[in-house]
């Protein structure tokens, strides 16, 4: 046998509809290569989250009620924004001996949230929400909540269920608890009256 007939040639002359057939084999090809890479380079490109995730967030502070709280995630963590009410800042007096560092001695914060109500303004409270013991998340705890595991004579704060730590409406840690330190307070601004800029402290 003729091997020309064994093995025919892959484009013989004169075969039109072989070579269609092999134009669009390779059309298709070259598609799903291309749709193959371009997920493939997207995916190396950073995402808008990842690119924010160490920069600073703005929060809104004009629609948090009165003993009202914002969460907001800054470098992954979660930010608490307290609007603190006449009553929330008069709980923050008079159980400095309870407490295991009341003056803020400890770097928890920036210089200037180095006072009472480790706050620029009294009444907007801003702190990460991860207890210092093992990195726990606590939980609101008003005054007269009810909760069992409150004394009685609980001013007000946050209770962290894991391994028992409380905190005042500042942040401060009570003593005796797992917790080394008060809760961290993150550097930020007033970008205006009602807007702050978490993560940076700069005018």
């Amino acid at each position: 046998m003729d091997a020309s007939l064994k093995h025919p040639p892959l484009l013989a002359p004169g075969d039109p509809e072989r070579r269609v057939w092999l134009l669009a084999t390779a059309a298709a090809g070259g598609i799903a290569a291309v749709a193959t890479a371009v997920p493939f380079v997207s995916s190396l490109a950073p995402s808008e989250r990842a690119r924010a995730a160490g920069g600073p967030v703005e929060v809104d502070i004009a629609d948090i009620a009165p003993g009202d709280m914002k969460v907001v995630e800054w470098r992954g963590k979660p930010v608490w924004v307290v609007r603190r009410t006449p009553e929330m800042l008069a709980a923050l007096q008079g159980h400095d001996a309870d407490l295991a560092d009341p003056l803020s001695d400890k770097p928890q914060q920036p210089a200037y949230a180095r006072n009472p109500e480790r706050a620029i303004q009294p009444e907007v409270f801003v702190t990460i929400g991860i207890c210092t013991h093992l990195g726990c998340s606590p939980s609101n705890a008003p005054q007269g909540g009810n909760n069992p595991s409150l004394p009685a004579d609980w001013p007000g704060g946050f209770f962290c269920p894991c391994h028992g730590s409380t905190f005042d409406g500042a942040g401060r840690v009570f003593k005796s608890k797992p917790a080394p330190t008060n809760l961290e307070i993150p550097p930020h601004r007033y970008v205006d009256a009602a807007r702050i800029q978490i993560g940076s402290d700069e005018a």
